[in-house]
């Protein structure tokens, strides 16, 4: 453990300024239940202005935007029901966003980010655990976030239902941040 934290150490100084992410080798992808079947899909676009440094976590920033209009599922009627109001409403609604500012160290190379995540306008706090390992000039952020899809009135009218699409959508990130 101590070696463990020694090396994050000696990589710090890497990380003092945002890192830039770098798109092809980072993900956004999801997991929900549709009648007791888990469906998996991503959102291919999104942003995300970094500033990580685990020696100052009272310092870090995070603010990523999602692209709901770049929804992937896998079949195309399904992606074109979640871009309607009753899902996503992208229309409306064509980005969400998590912006954060309050981390925590929980062990060596775990974190967690407690931060707004706004999605079809609505706005909540949410908590995130997180794992950070430093790879060359690279930074990978990964993480699992459980997300209930009505509280943010994603899936409304007929699709409240839960027992037709579950609730909780596991929301899966890695991030890979390039120090510039």
């Amino acid at each position: 453990m101590k070696k463990q934290i020694l090396a994050l150490a000696l990589c710090l100084p890497l990380w003092a300024q945002a890192q830039v992410l770098d798109a092809t080798a980072s993900r956004l992808d999801f997991t929900l239940t549709q009648m007791g079947v888990p469906m998996k899909g991503s959102f291919r676009a999104f942003k995300a202005e970094v500033n990580f440094d685990p020696a100052k976590l009272a310092a870090s920033r995070a603010d990523i935007r999602i692209a709901t209009t770049s929804i992937a599922l896998p079949a195309a009627d399904a992606v074109n029901e979640a871009k309607k109001p009753d899902w996503f409403d992208v229309a409306r609604y064509p980005e969400a966003r998590f912006v954060a500012g309050q981390f925590k160290q929980l062990a060596p190379e775990r974190f967690e980010v407690r931060g707004k995540l706004t999605l079809k306008g609505v706005t909540r706090e949410i908590a995130a655990p997180f794992t950070a390992k430093v790879q060359g000039k690279k930074l990978l952020i990964d993480g699992v976030l459980p997300v209930s899809r009505l509280a943010f009135n994603i899936g409304d009218g007929s699709w409240r239902d839960t027992e037709t699409v579950s609730d909780i959508v596991k929301l899966n990130f890695r991030l890979t941040l390039i120090q510039p």
